[in-house]
């Protein structure tokens, strides 16, 4: 098995739409959303014309040359959003896929790359009850601000 990270190409762009489904955090025992719910404007935020703006960054990664996750950022209002500075994170995986480290070295990669170009750090929101919670807070995110049952997390560079 062959696991590999690479800059998402314009080409790939339409996967965002999976991968931004597959980001909404479903707890154990709950029934998922349709696949409709993407199509909010307040989702629809984290992917339309995504390319067009000139902070939006993405990384896929792809297991024997099929895509299983993305990790993607932009400067945008959105759940994850802090300041006009600071690009917010998204990031999925197809579930057959999760539970293999692929998603700590795709946060490690788009680190590295936003730390690279000279951003002040990254944000992100992520419900508490997420098991990505504790790798997010592993890999040095802080919560900054609580809403309801999310945290505001930050990773300074």
């Amino acid at each position: 098995m062959e696991i590999g990270i690479r800059g998402m190409k314009p080409a790939d762009y339409p996967y965002l739409r999976d991968f931004l489904y597959e980001a909404i955090f479903v707890p154990e025992g709950a029934a998922p959303p349709p696949r409709e719910i993407i199509d909010k404007p307040e989702l629809q935020v984290y992917i339309q014309d995504f390319g067009e703006q000139p902070d939006d960054c993405a990384l896929m990664a792809v297991v024997d040359g099929k895509p299983a996750g993305a990790v993607w950022t932009r400067i945008m209002q959105d759940y994850g959003h802090l300041d006009d500075k600071t690009p917010s994170l998204a990031i999925a995986l197809y579930p057959q896929y999760r539970g293999w480290g692929i998603g700590r070295a795709l946060m490690q990669a788009m680190l590295g790359m936003l730390r690279a170009m000279g951003y002040p750090g990254v944000s992100l929101s992520v419900q508490r009850s997420n098991y990505a919670a504790e790798m997010y807070r592993k890999l040095g995110f802080q919560t900054v601000r609580q809403n309801g049952d999310e945290d505001l997390m930050l990773y300074s560079f």
